[in-house]
């Protein structure tokens, strides 16, 4: 349900404003869903757009590497005009037109087959980023999400809060007049009333930093997220077994699956250098033709030379300063930091499974605890009530039970939003996130 002050920005008290207008204002400001806001940040999340022009960028890098291993061709042509004087002889000149067509085929070179695979593992790579950058949004957005709705929760419930304390400062207040209650419970009324004001404030501020990071996200204004269907349904984590959701984790998590390709690509690089020490042959090919004309001496005639060649281009590399063998040595070396790298990325990514499942284990636990607590909390609050009207219990009892009944309902709010987005971070974990997941939370939410 959105605040009151939401509202207010949607609907101006304009006295003159027609109903039809009026009737189109509501609908303009109808709430949305999980799934329209997240198709919305994903034509407008910088961060998004960002990861999709590097996969695009990554795959033309990739076609660029096949280029090594395809033969080449060129055309070059040229023009030119000789003048020659030998004194005391006339003066020569002649005119001379050239072009050559060449090609070139390699036959065997190592590295650069070496190279042609490493583009095609980086194709891998691009598309291992690009699913990170995917799920990343997915949890953005649902965090972005049920933090508006939570903050929401809050300040109804701050709000209801506030309502019982006036009432409860009345009732002081009256008792007072007549006699029943000494001014200990009105100023103790005044000062609970007072400090619920300060936290509504509060609240209503944190609703406008929470409605203002969801805006940024989807790139649209006065966001008005669908809250859930009542009762929530928290279902438990399938399979409830930790060692699945690792093992999913070391085969499907794009960061793994990232670290996994920079090992194979350190590996080819490795291959890469030591083919440096292996001989290279190309099939190579070129096309000549030479015009010349334009000759004002006798002895010379216009003439044409064509001229074809086919041949094959070896090179064997003999020494080269030791170069190569310490490029192998570099090489070795980033292939086991690869190695490394890989390992503590698996070992990363089983932490962050650990954590994010029973982090989601532990939050349905305390829904069901903070249920109970509600339930045993309002039972309290009507019995304080009952008991400081037969004067029993004194206001201060009444106004404690108040704060405890609205503290555990939004606490209760809280909890079950964070386990919505756990378990959407699990699954980010074990790297099996998509959008089916969001359609599931989405069939949750109020129509």
């Amino acid at each position: 349900m959105l605040p009151p002050y939401r509202y207010h920005f949607r609907f101006p008290q304009f006295k003159i404003l027609p109903l039809v207008l009026a009737s189109l204002a509501c609908a303009s400001v109808q709430a949305q869903s999980l799934v329209e806001l997240h198709a919305a940040a994903r034509g407008y999340d910088a961060a998004y757009q960002s990861a999709k022009a590097q996969f695009d960028a990554t795959l033309a890098k990739a076609d660029q590497a096949r280029a090594a291993i395809l033969p080449t061709a060129g055309l070059g042509v040229s023009a030119s005009r000789t003048s020659q004087e030998v004194l005391p002889g006339p003066e020569r000149y002649y005119n001379a037109q050239s072009a050559t067509l060449s090609a070139s085929q390699p036959l065997y070179r190592p590295a650069n087959w070496a190279g042609y695979a490493q583009g095609m593992k980086q194709i891998t790579l691009a598309q291992a980023q690009l699913h990170a950058a995917d799920q990343d949004l997915i949890v953005r957005i649902s965090q972005a999400y049920f933090d508006v709705l939570a903050s929401q929760d809050s300040l109804e419930f701050v709000k209801s809060q506030k309502t019982a304390v006036s009432e409860q400062l009345a009732q002081a207040k009256r008792n007072f007049e007549v006699g029943t209650s000494t001014i200990t419970d009105s100023r103790e009324a005044q000062a609970r009333y007072d400090l619920v004001v300060a936290q509504e404030l509060a609240a209503e501020n944190d609703l406008r930093v929470k409605s203002l990071a969801l805006d940024l996200l989807v790139g649209q204004t006065k966001v008005a997220p669908k809250p859930l269907k009542t009762p929530v349904d928290l279902s438990l984590v399938e399979p409830p077994d930790v060692e699945h959701w690792v093992a999913l984790a070391r085969e499907k998590n794009p960061l793994v699956q990232q670290a996994d390709v920079a090992l194979e690509v350190a590996r080819l690089e490795t291959r890469k250098a030591n083919a440096a020490h292996l001989p290279t042959l190309d099939l190579t090919g070129s096309y000549s033709a030479v015009n010349n004309t334009g000759s004002s001496s006798s002895t010379l005639a216009d003439s044409r030379i064509n001229v074809a060649n086919i041949g094959l281009n070896l090179n064997v590399p003999l020494f080269a300063g030791y170069s190569i063998q310490n490029r192998v040595k570099e090489t070795l070396a980033l292939e086991e930091k690869a190695r490394a790298d890989l390992e503590a990325a698996q070992r990363g990514v089983v932490q962050g499974v650990r954590t994010a499942f029973l982090g989601v284990q532990s939050g349905l636990g305390q829904v069901k605890a903070l249920e109970a607590a509600a339930i045993s909390s309002q039972s309290a609050l009507d019995a304080n009530k009952l008991g400081y009207q037969v004067g029993v219990r004194i206001n201060i009892d009444v106004l404690n039970a108040q704060s405890q009944v609205f503290d555990t309902k939004a606490k209760l709010s809280k909890a079950r939003y964070d386990v919505l987005v756990g378990g959407l971070k699990l699954r980010q974990a074990s790297g099996t996130l998509n959008e089916e997941d969001l359609q599931t939370i989405n069939r949750q939410l109020a129509p």
